[in-house]
């Protein structure tokens, strides 16, 4: 026998025995987790508002006054909002720059952290239409609103190669000054809408 199978030897007879892998944690279950999904959109600096219906959406959306004074809006949720920006006409997404609203919808929220899941399918063919605009609305369902991001992971799927995005308030930064600044490199506002 070689010093090296020796050596290799003596190391596989001293290795501990396998331990199995801890449990997860099992995370924190929310009282209300729509609450506390809107406590922590203001405390990132977002806006949420709670409604029972499309219908509702529409008069509240038009409430804001970023939504009011728009010029380009574009909507990515059926029934919500209007759009008069043809995201499908554009062949070239800098052609989204002026871009005042976009209406997205979210597939899932997240009550620990305020983040809306956002895949890439529901983008529409110009993907940057979330970071462009100066304010973004997001739209999620209220049953639609998990715990822990534990729980948000176990339930997105894709069903080809894709990708999607976690949302989470307006752009923000604070690696200046340690000073935070809103809306340094994306939208200045964020408004969610919490449906049902």
């Amino acid at each position: 026998m070689s010093s090296r199978d020796a050596i290799l030897a003596a190391l596989r007879k001293a290795a501990p025995p396998p331990s199995p892998l801890p449990e997860p944690p099992a995370g924190i279950v929310y009282p209300d987790p729509v609450a506390q999904f809107a406590a922590m959109v203001a405390a990132v600096g977002g806006a949420c508002i709670r409604v029972p219906d499309l219908g509702a959406l529409n008069v509240e959306l038009t409430k804001l006054p970023a939504y009011a004074r728009a010029r380009r809006t574009v909507s990515l949720v059926a029934g919500a909002g209007s759009s008069n920006l043809d995201l499908a006409a554009l062949g070239d997404p800098h052609e989204l720059e002026g871009l005042d609203v976009a209406v997205v919808p979210g597939e899932l929220g997240v009550a620990e952290n305020a983040a809306v899941w956002v895949p890439g399918s529901s983008l529409g063919p110009h993907r940057a239409v979330f970071v462009i605009a100066e304010h973004l609305v997001l739209v999620v369902r209220a049953d639609r609103i998990v715990h822990t991001m534990h729980q948000a992971y176990e339930r997105i799927r894709f069903e080809r190669p894709g990708f999607g995005v976690f949302l989470c308030g307006p752009s923000k930064t604070a690696d200046i000054e340690q000073a935070l600044v809103i809306g340094a490199h994306g939208p200045r506002s964020c408004t969610v809408f919490v449906l049902g």
